[in-house]
């Protein structure tokens, strides 16, 4: 019937009877509908006196606002509309006694208002629908833009595909490139709602006709199936049931980016009647699974093409994050082969350094218990450690690289002049002998070749005496005062030279390297050596890094400065330390005393390294509080790649 007529029971239409059929009208008891509002069609409500006092002004503004028309019928005493009926609810009024004519006009002008009313209420419905369908899908937007992560981000599109859609289950491919630069497609992502338990395997396939995704992704267009076992016999694609859980409707998507290149396909499966519904049994598919409709094709459309271009997005960000990196481990590279002897060493120091902030980030208790890393700032960290000591690229490589206190021209030099000396003692010695023999002949010979030897042999000894004191205050060790004595002794000796003028033993600025008290670098070479950090500062603040790798440059800046001030290069202390700068200045310290043997030092086993850094920690060097995490989470222990 096209009308429902809603009355008391014990009102008969009588004389309108006729008419009210030929206009489609259904009659039905007041009482036999819970939710007349719910009728999808123009309703009219009839309020007679009976009806008046079994329906409440509540339910009446109810039914009103639900697309009921309210029609009132007065009682012969009764000339205007009852005082118990709000009049601005009704849309019509008949008085007593009705007569044919007024009646049906005024039910026919009830049905025409409950029509315009529903249609209207529908149109708004349908309004808001569309209204939180953009909102959804700008929400959506707004996440997939802002998602970094390629494998959540695809997480996300195949999750928020099937939300709007209403999808049991769905699946998602990407076209990449094989070795040969053919396309194929990679099945990247599933997810099932109601088989959780199917097991994932990622895997390629030809980028064909032989699959509904590879259709759809040569074709550009959806595939739409309300069912896939109703496909022709001569179409290729298959369906695998061995899980128990049966495909029924299907809707497959290409993801186009803007200028029309599929970029991947979304493939979703049973859409629900109820999205909370599970699919367990048979019952269970064939009460819940419909079609995909127009509609839902096109919002998944759309959600599609907003999932292509974040894809597309997401694959430039790791594209670029792989150059970045790749320039990053260039770098770290350069560093090492001007001082091999370092190698691995930003390596460790960054991989400490980031473990440790993991074990800061899970303190629960000290002053860093509400310390917390963010992954931005976890990468901003690795980063800061990998290039801490890439300014020493602006250092001279023979002050980087030197291992003694001499340079090896300078040691080389002193070996020659060690040698000329002792040749020069022979050349003495045989020039002598021949002078005396010529003067003298065989008489006192013997005395005198004796003599002669005796003040050989000591001018020898005295020149590998020289070498050796030479050799040995060359060590970068301390040098005591005894061999200090012994420097200064050589430097105050002289030889003649090739045109016979004195030349001393030790040049000053030879004594001067000598006589370095600890270590191989005198206080200029130092001084070049501390200034990497500055170098590495000026050449870091030069990159424009984005925001959330911004504090790269101050966070290297600080790792050889100290919390008393007694560090380098600003000598700041305290709180003007970061907190990543402290944890970098740690794991630095302990791997320049752990690591392997270098030139100028010995390898210290990590027991005796660890009790030079608790030194420094009770001398206000370093951060007590930081220091007992590195030990307490074992931080020294981690070994490359760790």
């Amino acid at each position: 019937m096209k009308y429902l007529l809603l009355h008391s029971p014990g009102w008969s239409p009588g004389p309108v009877a006729a008419a009210l059929a030929a206009d489609g009208v259904e009659l039905r008891p007041l009482g036999s509908l819970d939710d007349p509002g719910a009728e999808d069609r123009p309703t009219v409500l009839l309020l007679d006196g009976t009806a008046r006092k079994a329906v409440t002004h509540e339910e009446l503004a109810r039914l009103h606002h639900a697309g009921v028309a309210l029609v009132a019928l007065g009682e012969p005493e009764e000339h205007d509309v009852p005082a118990e009926l709000p009049a601005e609810l009704l849309s019509g009024f008949v008085r007593a006694p009705a007569a044919p004519r007024q009646l049906l006009v005024a039910l026919r002008n009830g049905f025409h208002l409950s029509a315009l009313h529903r249609a209207s209420a529908r149109h708004r419905a349908e309004s808001a629908a569309r209204l939180d369908e953009i909102t959804e899908l700008t929400e959506i937007a707004v996440r997939l833009t802002t998602e970094k992560n390629y494998n959540t981000l695809l997480d996300l599109i195949l999750n928020q595909a099937r939300r709007i859609s209403q999808s049991d289950a769905g699946s998602l491919y990407v076209v990449e490139s094989d070795e040969q630069g053919g396309k194929r497609l990679r099945f990247k992502l599933s997810q099932n709602d109601s088989r959780p338990d199917i097991p994932f395997v990622e895997f390629t396939m030809p980028l064909d006709q032989g699959s509904l995704a590879g259709s759809a992704a040569l074709s550009g267009e959806p595939l739409v199936f309300d069912d896939v076992y109703t496909l022709p016999a001569d179409v290729a694609y298959s369906f695998d049931e061995r899980s128990g859980y049966r495909t029924r409707s299907m809707l497959v998507i290409p993801m186009q980016k803007h200028h029309g290149e599929v970029i991947g396909v979304l493939q979703l499966i049973n859409r629900k009647r109820d999205y909370g519904a599970r699919l367990a049994t048979p019952d269970d598919f064939a009460r819940q699974v419909i079609p995909y409709s127009p509609h839902t094709v096109r919002l998944v459309q759309a959600l599609a093409g907003q999932a292509a271009v974040s894809i597309e997005n997401s694959q430039l960000y790791e594209a670029i994050e792989r150059l970045f990196e790749g320039f990053v481990k260039a770098a770290v590279l350069a560093i090492e082969q001007r001082d091999p002897t370092t190698s691995g060493h930003s390596e460790r120091v960054a991989s400490r350094t980031v473990l440790l902030a993991k074990v800061v980030d899970r303190a629960e208790d000290g002053p860093y218990r509400q310390v917390r890393f963010t992954a931005d700032q976890i990468r901003e960290l690795r980063y800061a450690g990998l290039l801490h000591d890439f300014g020493k690229v602006g250092v001279r490589e023979q002050v980087l690289v030197k291992a003694k206190k001499l340079y090896e021209s300078d040691l080389a030099l002193i070996r020659q002049r060690q040698a000329f000396i002792k040749r020069t003692a022979h050349w003495q010695f045989e020039r002598q002998r021949a002078e005396f023999l010529l003067r003298h002949g065989r008489e006192g010979y013997a005395e005198f070749l004796q003599r002669l030897e005796a003040e050989q042999a000591q001018a020898l000894a005295l020149a590998d005496r020289f070498l050796e004191v030479v050799l040995h205050a060359n060590e970068p060790t301390v040098l005591a005062e005894g061999e200090f004595a012994q420097l200064q002794e050589f430097a105050a000796l002289t030889y003649l030279d090739m045109e016979g003028a004195p030349q001393p033993f030790l040049r000053e600025p030879e004594m001067r390297l000598l006589s370095i008290r600890k270590g191989s670098l005198d206080d200029a070479e130092r001084l070049e050596i501390e200034s990497h950090v500055s170098h590495t500062f000026d050449f870091l603040r030069k990159i424009p890094w984005t925001k959330g790798l911004s504090q790269v440059a101050d966070i290297a800046y600080g790792h050889h400065e100290k919390l008393d001030g007694s560090g380098y290069p600003r000598r700041v202390g305290g709180e003007a330390i970061p907190i990543q700068t402290r944890m970098m200045t740690i794991a630095d310290i302990f791997d320049a005393l752990t690591a392997q043997d270098r030139p100028y030092k010995r390898a210290l086993p990590a027991p005796r390294a660890l009790d030079i850094l608790a030194d420094e920690v009770k001398q206000g060097m370093l951060d007590g509080e930081l220091f007992r995490l590195f030990v307490e989470g074992r931080v020294w222990e981690a070994r490359d790649g760790d």
